[in-house]
Protein backbone atom coordinates (compact mmCIF):
# COMPACT_ATOMS: atom_id res chain seq x y z
CA UNK A 1 0.00 0.00 0.00
CA UNK A 2 1.23 3.71 -1.40
CA UNK A 3 2.69 5.87 1.88
CA UNK A 4 0.29 8.64 2.20
CA UNK A 5 0.79 12.43 3.92
CA UNK A 6 -1.23 10.84 7.36
CA UNK A 7 1.56 7.81 7.22
CA UNK A 8 4.08 10.68 7.41
CA UNK A 9 2.32 13.17 10.04
CA UNK A 10 2.13 9.69 11.93
CA UNK A 11 6.30 9.24 11.52
CA UNK A 12 7.17 12.62 13.69
CA UNK A 13 7.94 11.46 17.14
CA UNK A 14 7.87 7.34 16.10
CA UNK A 15 10.63 7.38 13.22
CA UNK A 16 12.75 8.93 11.94
CA UNK A 17 11.98 10.17 8.00
CA UNK A 18 13.87 9.10 5.05
CA UNK A 19 13.44 11.34 1.79
CA UNK A 20 15.47 11.54 -1.38
CA UNK A 21 15.50 13.76 -4.50
CA UNK A 22 15.02 11.49 -7.40
CA UNK A 23 14.35 12.99 -11.47
CA UNK A 24 13.74 10.09 -13.52
CA UNK A 25 12.02 6.10 -13.70
CA UNK A 26 15.43 4.33 -13.41
CA UNK A 27 16.33 6.00 -9.97
CA UNK A 28 13.03 6.63 -8.40
CA UNK A 29 11.87 2.66 -9.21
CA UNK A 30 15.28 1.72 -7.38
CA UNK A 31 14.65 4.25 -4.58
CA UNK A 32 11.06 3.11 -3.92
CA UNK A 33 12.57 -0.50 -3.67
CA UNK A 34 14.33 0.20 -0.48
CA UNK A 35 11.20 1.53 1.36
CA UNK A 36 12.34 5.33 1.29
CA UNK A 37 9.21 6.65 2.01
CA UNK A 38 9.48 10.38 0.58
CA UNK A 39 10.71 11.08 -2.41
CA UNK A 40 11.29 15.33 -3.74
CA UNK A 41 11.28 15.51 -7.36
CA UNK A 42 13.39 18.48 -6.93
CA UNK A 43 14.08 21.68 -8.63
CA UNK A 44 17.39 20.98 -7.57
CA UNK A 45 17.41 19.27 -11.14
CA UNK A 46 18.61 22.14 -12.49
CA UNK A 47 22.01 21.95 -11.40
CA UNK A 48 22.37 18.08 -11.30
CA UNK A 49 20.76 17.04 -14.22
CA UNK A 50 20.85 20.32 -16.29
CA UNK A 51 24.03 22.07 -15.60
CA UNK A 52 22.66 25.00 -14.51
CA UNK A 53 23.98 27.46 -12.24
CA UNK A 54 21.11 27.82 -9.81
CA UNK A 55 17.34 26.36 -9.44
CA UNK A 56 16.15 29.97 -10.64
CA UNK A 57 15.89 29.18 -14.23
CA UNK A 58 13.79 25.86 -13.92
CA UNK A 59 10.47 26.10 -15.06
CA UNK A 60 7.01 23.99 -15.42
CA UNK A 61 7.42 22.45 -17.70
CA UNK A 62 11.02 20.88 -16.91
CA UNK A 63 9.31 19.90 -13.31
CA UNK A 64 6.41 18.55 -15.35
CA UNK A 65 8.39 15.83 -17.49
CA UNK A 66 10.74 14.61 -14.49
CA UNK A 67 7.68 14.26 -12.06
CA UNK A 68 5.88 11.95 -14.62
CA UNK A 69 9.41 9.99 -15.29
CA UNK A 70 9.82 9.71 -11.43
CA UNK A 71 6.21 7.81 -11.07
CA UNK A 72 6.54 6.02 -13.61
CA UNK A 73 9.09 4.08 -11.35
CA UNK A 74 7.08 4.07 -8.30
CA UNK A 75 4.68 1.79 -6.55
CA UNK A 76 4.70 3.05 -2.71
CA UNK A 77 6.95 6.16 -2.13
CA UNK A 78 4.84 9.32 -1.77
CA UNK A 79 5.84 11.50 -4.46
CA UNK A 80 6.68 15.66 -3.56
CA UNK A 81 7.25 18.07 -6.68
CA UNK A 82 8.87 20.90 -6.61
CA UNK A 83 6.87 24.14 -7.47
CA UNK A 84 9.82 25.80 -9.05
CA UNK A 85 10.91 29.64 -9.17
CA UNK A 86 7.82 32.00 -9.87
CA UNK A 87 5.23 29.23 -9.90
CA UNK A 88 3.51 30.14 -6.73
CA UNK A 89 3.91 34.24 -7.00
CA UNK A 90 -0.03 34.44 -6.09
CA UNK A 91 -2.99 32.44 -4.70
CA UNK A 92 -4.26 31.81 -7.98
CA UNK A 93 -1.26 31.26 -9.63
CA UNK A 94 -0.32 28.32 -6.97
CA UNK A 95 -3.18 26.66 -7.55
CA UNK A 96 -3.30 26.56 -11.22
CA UNK A 97 0.65 24.75 -11.46
CA UNK A 98 0.03 23.08 -8.18
CA UNK A 99 -2.72 21.36 -9.71
CA UNK A 100 -0.99 20.73 -12.47
CA UNK A 101 1.82 18.46 -10.54
CA UNK A 102 -0.95 16.16 -9.22
CA UNK A 103 -2.86 15.81 -12.52
CA UNK A 104 -0.17 16.11 -15.33
CA UNK A 105 2.38 15.19 -13.17
CA UNK A 106 0.61 12.80 -11.25
CA UNK A 107 2.09 13.36 -7.56
CA UNK A 108 0.64 12.95 -4.28
CA UNK A 109 1.90 16.34 -2.86
CA UNK A 110 4.40 19.83 -3.91
CA UNK A 111 6.30 21.94 -1.84
CA UNK A 112 7.33 25.39 -2.07
CA UNK A 113 9.56 27.86 -0.31
CA UNK A 114 9.00 30.50 2.41
CA UNK A 115 7.47 30.97 6.08
CA UNK A 116 4.55 33.69 7.38
CA UNK A 117 4.87 35.45 3.90
CA UNK A 118 3.21 32.01 1.83
CA UNK A 119 0.93 30.79 4.42
CA UNK A 120 -2.04 32.00 2.90
CA UNK A 121 -0.85 29.86 -0.78
CA UNK A 122 -0.46 27.26 1.42
CA UNK A 123 -3.75 27.80 3.21
CA UNK A 124 -5.47 27.73 -0.64
CA UNK A 125 -3.98 24.73 -1.76
CA UNK A 126 -4.75 22.40 1.17
CA UNK A 127 -8.16 23.86 1.30
CA UNK A 128 -8.30 22.97 -2.46
CA UNK A 129 -7.25 19.20 -1.70
CA UNK A 130 -3.74 19.41 -2.49
CA UNK A 131 -0.75 18.21 0.39
CA UNK A 132 2.20 20.83 0.83
CA UNK A 133 5.30 20.73 2.28
CA UNK A 134 6.74 23.77 3.17
CA UNK A 135 10.34 25.11 2.85
CA UNK A 136 12.05 27.40 5.45
CA UNK A 137 15.50 28.61 6.11
CA UNK A 138 18.15 28.34 3.19
CA UNK A 139 16.00 29.00 0.25
CA UNK A 140 17.76 27.97 -3.04
CA UNK A 141 14.96 30.05 -5.12
CA UNK A 142 15.43 33.36 -3.29
CA UNK A 143 19.70 32.91 -3.48
CA UNK A 144 19.62 36.49 -5.16
CA UNK A 145 18.20 37.92 -2.03
CA UNK A 146 19.61 35.79 0.91
CA UNK A 147 23.14 36.59 -0.66
CA UNK A 148 24.40 33.12 -1.57
CA UNK A 149 23.91 29.79 0.16
CA UNK A 150 24.62 30.87 3.78
CA UNK A 151 23.36 29.34 6.88
CA UNK A 152 19.92 31.37 8.15
CA UNK A 153 19.24 31.88 11.54
CA UNK A 154 22.09 33.06 13.28
CA UNK A 155 20.48 36.05 15.15
CA UNK A 156 18.22 35.78 17.68
CA UNK A 157 15.36 37.71 15.99
CA UNK A 158 16.16 35.68 12.62
CA UNK A 159 15.81 32.09 14.45
CA UNK A 160 12.56 33.26 16.31
CA UNK A 161 11.00 34.25 12.77
CA UNK A 162 11.93 30.64 11.51
CA UNK A 163 10.09 29.15 14.52
CA UNK A 164 7.19 31.48 13.61
CA UNK A 165 7.16 30.64 9.92
CA UNK A 166 7.39 26.62 10.75
CA UNK A 167 4.01 27.29 13.26
CA UNK A 168 2.26 29.40 10.56
CA UNK A 169 2.92 26.47 7.80
CA UNK A 170 1.99 23.96 10.16
CA UNK A 171 -1.58 26.36 11.01
CA UNK A 172 -2.00 26.63 7.27
CA UNK A 173 -2.15 23.09 6.65
CA UNK A 174 1.53 21.42 5.70
CA UNK A 175 2.08 18.38 6.58
CA UNK A 176 5.54 18.42 7.11
CA UNK A 177 8.28 21.16 6.29
CA UNK A 178 11.92 21.13 5.11
CA UNK A 179 14.54 22.71 7.30
CA UNK A 180 17.39 23.88 5.23
CA UNK A 181 20.78 25.47 6.17
CA UNK A 182 19.77 26.48 10.03
CA UNK A 183 21.52 25.44 13.13
CA UNK A 184 21.07 22.59 14.31
CA UNK A 185 19.90 23.72 17.94
CA UNK A 186 17.64 25.88 16.16
CA UNK A 187 16.53 23.23 14.11
CA UNK A 188 15.66 20.82 17.63
CA UNK A 189 13.76 24.00 18.96
CA UNK A 190 11.49 24.00 15.55
CA UNK A 191 11.11 20.62 15.80
CA UNK A 192 10.07 20.88 19.61
CA UNK A 193 7.53 23.39 18.96
CA UNK A 194 5.49 21.75 15.60
CA UNK A 195 3.22 19.22 15.45
CA UNK A 196 4.17 18.36 12.08
CA UNK A 197 7.24 16.43 10.81
CA UNK A 198 10.17 17.91 10.21
CA UNK A 199 13.07 17.14 7.41
CA UNK A 200 16.80 18.69 7.73
CA UNK A 201 19.32 19.28 5.22
CA UNK A 202 22.15 20.88 6.66
CA UNK A 203 19.93 21.41 9.71
CA UNK A 204 21.49 18.97 12.02
CA UNK A 205 20.45 15.34 13.65
CA UNK A 206 17.41 16.50 15.61
CA UNK A 207 14.44 16.78 12.45
CA UNK A 208 11.98 14.56 12.43
CA UNK A 209 13.88 13.28 9.04
CA UNK A 210 16.50 13.87 6.52
CA UNK A 211 16.42 14.78 3.05
CA UNK A 212 19.75 14.58 0.42
CA UNK A 213 20.06 15.01 -3.09
CA UNK A 214 20.01 11.60 -5.05
CA UNK A 215 23.62 12.90 -7.18
CA UNK A 216 25.74 13.86 -3.70
CA UNK A 217 24.39 10.55 -1.53
CA UNK A 218 26.14 8.82 -4.62
CA UNK A 219 29.11 10.67 -5.25
CA UNK A 220 27.77 11.14 -8.70
CA UNK A 221 29.47 14.53 -8.77
CA UNK A 222 32.99 15.22 -8.42
CA UNK A 223 33.57 19.43 -9.02
CA UNK A 224 32.09 19.69 -5.41
CA UNK A 225 30.10 17.91 -2.50
CA UNK A 226 28.24 20.51 -0.07
CA UNK A 227 29.21 20.20 2.96
CA UNK A 228 26.61 18.70 4.62
CA UNK A 229 26.08 15.60 2.23
CA UNK A 230 27.18 12.26 2.96
CA UNK A 231 28.58 10.09 0.47
CA UNK A 232 27.62 6.52 0.48
CA UNK A 233 29.44 5.64 -2.90
CA UNK A 234 31.27 7.45 -5.24
CA UNK A 235 29.55 6.16 -8.33
CA UNK A 236 31.19 8.72 -10.91
CA UNK A 237 34.18 7.35 -10.78
CA UNK A 238 32.95 3.74 -11.11
CA UNK A 239 31.08 5.18 -14.10
CA UNK A 240 34.16 6.39 -15.22
CA UNK A 241 36.35 3.83 -15.07
CA UNK A 242 33.49 1.52 -16.82
CA UNK A 243 33.46 3.78 -19.78
CA UNK A 244 37.13 3.87 -20.26
CA UNK A 245 37.41 -0.04 -20.28
CA UNK A 246 34.42 -0.23 -22.62
CA UNK A 247 36.25 2.28 -24.70
CA UNK A 248 39.00 0.22 -24.75
CA UNK A 249 37.40 -2.65 -25.76
CA UNK A 250 35.97 -1.20 -28.63
CA UNK A 251 38.96 0.38 -29.72
CA UNK A 252 41.37 -3.19 -29.46
CA UNK A 253 38.42 -4.90 -30.93
CA UNK A 254 37.76 -7.04 -27.61
CA UNK A 255 34.09 -6.08 -27.72
CA UNK A 256 31.75 -7.98 -28.91
CA UNK A 257 34.02 -11.52 -29.35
Amino acid sequence: MSITTTDIRSMKGQKKITMVTAYDALMAKIVDSVGIPLILVGDSVGMTYMGLPTTVPVTMEHMLHHTRAVMQGVSNSLVVGDLPFMSYATEEVALMNAGRFLQEGGCHAVKLEGGQEVAGVVRRLVEAGIPVVGHIGLLPQSINQQGGYRIQGKTAQQAQKLVDDAKALEESGAFTVVLEGIPGELAARITGSVGIPTIGIAAGPDCDGQVQVITDLLGMQEDFVPKHAKQYAKLASVIRQSLTQYKADVEEGRFGR
